[in-house]
């Protein structure tokens, strides 16, 4: 069964009900102002005065910045997808392809290398970090092992091995997750067609074993 996370500020305090349309354009005036104020110098006033809300708003959804900005970072994840290609491989090259097309904006970049950095020094936002991007995207690695298994592209899941079945989620996740981080947002060299196929050549060859056990 898929591990569910809550999403993004679902864990706000009590009160009127929300607006999406506030949500949104908060969400949007966080990655707005991170881009161009840096961590530092967002602050929840700023935010609050471009999505045209009160910052009391704001705090009755986020505690502070930490929660307001991996949120606003975590919906921009929330939009990868992994429709069925017809193969592994495929699919492996799609969602790839996707993931780098994200990191790409300049928001996202921008947002993710802001929160990363930050969460070398601050545990709690690490955890939310882990909690709101790292084990919701993990749902695109179970989604693209079950339908590989289901084609006879992967072994089948041992009885009463589930456990190891999600270890190697994990691992298939920072392999490709990490891969494609380093090569966009480290290295700065081009995620481009080449390289998602040498990639994908590269997973596939250790998939099976990951996954079999």
């Amino acid at each position: 069964m898929p591990r569910r996370t809550p999403p993004p500020g679902a864990a706000g305090r009590p009160g009127r009900p929300r607006s999406a349309a506030a949500d949104t354009a908060i969400l949007e005036a966080a990655r707005a102002a991170l881009a161009e104020l840096g961590w530092s110098g967002l602050s929840m006033g700023d935010v609050a005065a471009r999505a045209g809300v009160a910052k009391t708003t704001l705090y009755r959804r986020w505690a502070g910045k930490n929660e307001l900005v991996v949120d606003a970072v975590a919906v921009l994840f929330d939009g990868l997808e992994l429709p069925d290609r017809g193969s592994l491989a495929a699919d492996v090259e799609g969602v790839v392809r996707q993931f780098a097309a994200l990191l790409a904006r300049p928001e996202a970049r921008t947002a993710l290398m802001a929160v990363v950095s930050e969460a070398t020094r601050d545990e709690p936002l690490r955890e939310r970090i882990r909690v709101s991007i790292v084990e919701r995207q993990k749902r695109l690695v179970l989604e693209g092992r079950v339908r590989a298994q289901a084609r006879g592209e992967l072994p089948a899941t041992p009885a009463g091995r589930d456990g190891e079945a999600d270890a190697a989620d994990d691992l298939i996740f920072d392999v490709i997750a990490g891969t494609v981080v380093h090569r966009a947002l480290v290295s700065g060299q081009p995620v481009d067609e080449e390289w998602i196929g040498r990639l994908t050549t590269l997973l596939l060859g250790g998939l099976g074993a990951a996954v079999g056990g």
